[in-house]
């Protein structure tokens, strides 16, 4: 027998079993490494548990190639929670060809959460060609985005003088 709290859960949370088949297939495709089928899960644009699930196992990948669906995700998608999470799988990923986009979200994307990440996102990329972005966001109308944009340009200082100092 369910008890109340268990009735008032399934009465909020929507039904994701008919997403179960399709996680499945995640699942198979993340093992052979197949990023295009990712990308057709994230334009069918399903459920929004499925599309943060592709989005992180596009990143679990640690594959640059995952880096375009990643992308068009973060300028895309209809949901600003799975957008700040393909940025912050684009940050985790390091792959500076990720810069433009995280830039172009910072700079644009109406949800401070997804402005945040993308700054966070690019301070661990440690791209130096995203310094004048971030200095633009030091402007941002939200104290988070400033303070995430400050964090992101001490990053980008702290390895510029760890690579003076290393010599890479």
């Amino acid at each position: 027998m369910k008890s109340i709290a268990q009735n008032e859960t399934a009465r909020i949370l929507p039904d994701y079993s008919k997403d179960f088949e399709t996680l499945e297939k995640m699942e198979w495709a993340f093992s052979k490494g197949d990023i295009d089928f990712f990308r057709l899960v994230l334009d069918g644009r399903p459920s929004l548990l499925l599309r943060i699930h592709a989005v992180c196992m596009l990143a679990d990948m640690k594959d640059e190639s995952a880096v375009p669906a990643l992308c068009e995700t973060l300028k895309a998608d209809s949901s600003p929670l799975v957008r700040h999470e393909a940025a912050f799988s684009l940050g985790q990923l390091e792959f500076k060809s990720a810069v433009p986009a995280l830039l172009e979200a910072m700079a644009n994307d109406e949800s401070v959460l997804v402005r945040h990440e993308s700054a966070v996102a690019l301070g661990s990329i440690g791209e130096e060609t995203a310094r004048s972005g971030l200095i633009d966001r030091l402007r941002d109308p939200d104290e988070d985005v400033r303070l995430s944009a400050e964090v992101a340009l001490a990053d980008l200082d702290f390895l510029q003088r760890l690579r003076a100092r290393t010599g890479r």
